[in-house]
């Protein structure tokens, strides 16, 4: 009993000690995205070095066609969903204005461009490290599989570029509106009348 008792106290206390360590190192993993949040540049310089570090570690292996090919699947969802708004017109009606009387409303991603930067830079490390393991090697023809993902690309940027015409949408906002006031506004007849009653 006494030898009983003294393993599950030790594997208490080694998972007690293993969930900690993870804690800390997620609490400061997410403090640095968190900090890393605001600068838009310096990330996608980073996922840029990612990509160039996969392409050549492919490209020196000659292989893992099928890996890319997986990973080109996954970032164009994730770029489908950058595209798109939150609400979808066809379902909930229209999100944006489609005239000036409406009111201003900024366009809002279903897919945050922090997350879609995330999600990509991930996916990206994650096949580097696939990279490392040969079952993932299948042999395939890649010509074939990057004809397809072209095909596929061009396909579905198609659909979404007749969906944004449709709704008209852009995947992005400028800011709200001004409009200058004309010279013959309601200041300009009240300096005419201010004028007026001066000279009489």
């Amino acid at each position: 009993m006494n030898t009983f008792d003294g393993n599950m106290y030790e594997e208490s206390t080694s998972s007690m000690a293993w969930g900690r360590m993870s804690l800390k190192v997620n609490s400061r993993f997410q403090h640095f995205l968190d900090k890393a949040t605001p600068h838009t540049a310096p990330r996608w310089f980073a996922f840029l070095a990612v990509v160039i570090i996969y392409a050549v570690r492919v490209a020196y292996l000659k292989g893992f066609y099928i890996v890319t090919y997986g990973l080109g699947i996954y970032l164009l969802n994730r770029l489908i969903g950058f595209l798109s708004p939150m609400v979808d017109p066809e379902m909930e009606g229209p999100g944006l204005p489609t005239s000036a009387d409406q009111e201003f409303k900024p366009f809002v991603r279903r897919l945050p461009e922090f997350k879609f930067w995330y999600s990509c830079t991930k996916a990206f490390c994650i096949a580097f490290c696939m990279t490392f393991f040969s079952f993932f090697d299948v042999p395939v023809f890649w010509p074939i599989l990057l004809m397809y993902w072209v095909v596929l690309f061009f396909i579905t940027m198609k659909r979404q570029i007749r969906h944004m015409i449709k709704h008209r949408y852009l995947p992005f906002s400028m800011g709200k509106q001004t409009y200058k006031q004309k010279p013959g506004g309601a200041d300009g007849k009240g300096k005419d009348k201010k004028t007026k009653a001066g000279s009489e």
